[in-house]
């Protein structure tokens, strides 16, 4: 008995006074809130236990009071004020404790983002958390009551610290209504199911500050009169719209129209516009009015992505033609997952008319960054048609055409523009030419129109077109120029490939590649005595993909000694796909090769050996 009261160490009354002050600054006690001042006063260790203890709702009230300004590291190197309070907070650096509140309920995301306010994403996530949950609860077809008054789920309203609430505070504490009022100017990107898209919605959201909205499924005029109020409630700060599996009739461009733009200004702050796997209905054979005054008044509109959403041939060419006649800053246009095979033909036709670029005309094409054309059953004679296209495209960056049966004749006509050698002037830097319908003819012309002094491309896509071992010389000079993303999976190169990219690399030359994928290409042993080869030459090289390529076990010795001896930056290098057979000496290659961490050898599961089966009862 004497030994159990020697053991114990009650509490001391310094931590009685933090758990005291912790349970009242959750529940935002009136009477704590007085005191505040005088708690801020109190020395920095006692602080910096009390904060540390706080959960998010906790930290949120003490914050909320602050007579000054939480600073973060980077402020306080351009801050001289000799305000003591000002230098408390600096000691505190509650951004810090907000970063470690985030990783603790969401500690997958926490290596995704970097966000200046902590605090800020959240109670964004935070938010977005609780709608998601009300939307769950809101398509039960028995739901008729307010979405205001539908409850947070008891687990969520434990991850902010609200745990063993007394009756009234938890019919307070637990409807969505507190939440989204109490939060919601930390709030500036949500997503929205098309069941949230009402009248009250917009009272719950009115203390956010929106900047970025996604809307799912919204298909009947109520759902969209109540997305309009929120559009306009918002106007003055939203610039990013994201449409996904709508159904956009042309009342409801109009109407997303007019939501937009103020009253008396011919223009809006929109720059952003998504409208994703989505029906246009009968609106596919031309482009809506509404969305041709949309882009027509969109001074600051920077991306347009119509992608999957069943737009035809003459929606694609009106759509051109409003951009030859306004002037936006459209640096992104994404048009893939369509049928828009023809259009070009059009937009030709109106650019060799005599009025073009030196008289304004085609000035949004002019500022063109990034063109997704990917999936569109476009054809050769349409890639003779965009070739002519990209003459008016001088800043073209970015071009993806896969997934279109361009063929050998539809690359050659586009080869001088990618090579430079058109006579305009020529910025591709990522080219993607996957499932084209390509041969090693058109691709070897391709490879070898670039030089290593002449050779705009950093990023490639060949994959997915049959061309065979026949390529591998024209590629393995192509590595030699300034390409540093290459995808060659599943051209069918084998062993024989694999062995002429080996011979044509110059041992002494040093490669700029960083990332490669040469998955699919039943090369056998022959693909670890290439990847042998370009680990020692490629020192900038950190993701290699070289899954489902034949290889047997032994090519993993191989592998292994050239990643040491290449002593380079290789984080990632995926070998998956194969059947191994694993020998106890190859356990220790996982923790050999690490990065962060984590393993860079990503290798095929080891095959369960079957258990008989056994007859007996």
């Amino acid at each position: 008995m004497t030994e159990a009261n020697d053991s114990f160490s009650p509490p001391s009354l310094t931590t009685l006074c933090i758990d005291h002050l912790k349970r009242k600054l959750v529940l935002g006690d009136d009477a704590v809130v007085a005191i505040l001042p005088d708690i801020y006063e109190l020395p920095s260790h006692l602080i910096d236990d009390l904060i540390s203890r706080l959960p998010p709702i906790g930290l949120y009230n003490f914050q909320l009071h602050l007579p000054f300004q939480d600073l973060t590291k980077e402020d306080c190197l351009h801050d001289d004020s000799t305000n003591n309070k000002r230098k408390r907070s600096r000691d505190w650096n509650l951004n810090t404790a907000w970063r470690k509140k985030f990783e603790l309920r969401w500690p997958n995301l926490i290596n995704q983002i970097q966000p200046t306010d902590w605090q800020k994403v959240y109670w964004e996530s935070h938010v977005q958390k609780c709608l998601d949950e009300a939307t769950e609860k809101a398509l039960v077809t028995s739901f008729k009551g307010r979405i205001g008054d539908i409850q947070v789920s008891d687990g969520t309203l434990s991850y902010i610290g609200f745990v063993g609430l007394t009756i009234q505070s938890y019919r307070k504490y637990s409807k969505l209504s507190y939440h989204c009022l109490q939060f919601g100017s930390h709030v500036s990107c949500l997503r929205l199911q098309n069941i949230l898209c009402d009248t009250e919605t917009t009272r719950l959201l009115k203390e956010c500050k929106l900047e970025n909205l996604v809307l799912r499924c919204i298909r009947s005029k109520e759902q969209v009169d109540g997305l309009c109020k929120l559009i306009t409630q918002h106007r003055r700060t939203l610039t990013s719209l994201e449409f996904i599996h709508c159904t956009v009739y042309i009342d409801f461009i109009n109407a997303i129209l007019d939501s937009v733009v103020s009253k008396g200004v011919e223009k809006h702050g929109i720059k952003h516009l998504s409208i994703v796997s989505s029906s246009f209905g009968q609106c596919t054979f031309a482009i809506p009015s509404g969305l041709e005054s949309f882009v027509s008044s969109a001074r600051s509109l920077c991306s347009l992505k119509l992608f999957d959403s069943h737009l035809g041939r003459n929606f694609a060419k009106a759509l051109f033609m409003t951009l030859l006649d306004v002037s936006s800053s459209i640096s992104v246009l994404d048009l893939s997952e369509n049928e828009i095979a023809g259009c070009f033909s059009h937009l030709n036709r109106r650019l060799s008319s005599g009025s073009h670029l030196s008289v304004g005309i085609g000035k949004s094409l002019q500022l063109l960054r990034v063109l997704n054309l990917r999936g569109n059953s476009l054809r050769k004679e349409d890639a003779e048609s965009l070739g002519y296209a990209l003459a008016y495209m001088p800043n073209l960056e970015d071009l993806d055409i896969s997934d279109n049966p361009i063929e050998d004749e539809g690359i050659r006509h586009l080869i001088p523009h990618f090579a430079g050698t058109s006579g305009t002037c020529c910025r591709v830097t990522s080219l993607k030419l996957e499932a084209c319908d390509l041969s090693h003819d058109g691709v070897n012309r391709l490879l070898d129109s670039f030089s290593p002094l002449n050779a705009p491309l950093k990023s490639l896509c060949i994959a997915e077109n049959y061309l065979g071992s026949k390529v591998a010389g024209a590629l393995g000079r192509f590595l030699s120029t300034s390409i540093e993303v290459l995808d060659v999976a599943g051209i069918d190169l084998r062993s024989a490939g694999f062995q002429e990219l080996q011979s044509t690399l110059i041992i002494t030359e040093k490669l700029k590649l960083v990332k490669i994928n040469i998955s699919k290409n039943r090369g056998g042993i022959e693909t670890a005595q290439f990847l042998s080869k370009l680990l020692l030459q490629a020192p900038q090289l950190v993701d290699v993909n070289a899954a489902n390529n034949s290889m047997p076990i032994e090519s993993l010795p191989i592998i292994s000694s050239a990643l040491k001896l290449a002593q380079g930056k290789v984080q990632h290098l995926d070998l998956t796909g194969h059947k191994w057979d694993y020998k106890p000496e190859h356990a220790s290659l996982l923790t050999e090769f690490v990065h962060n961490g984590k393993p860079v050898l990503i290798l095929p599961l080891l095959l369960a050996t079957a258990a008989p089966y056994d007859h007996d009862p």
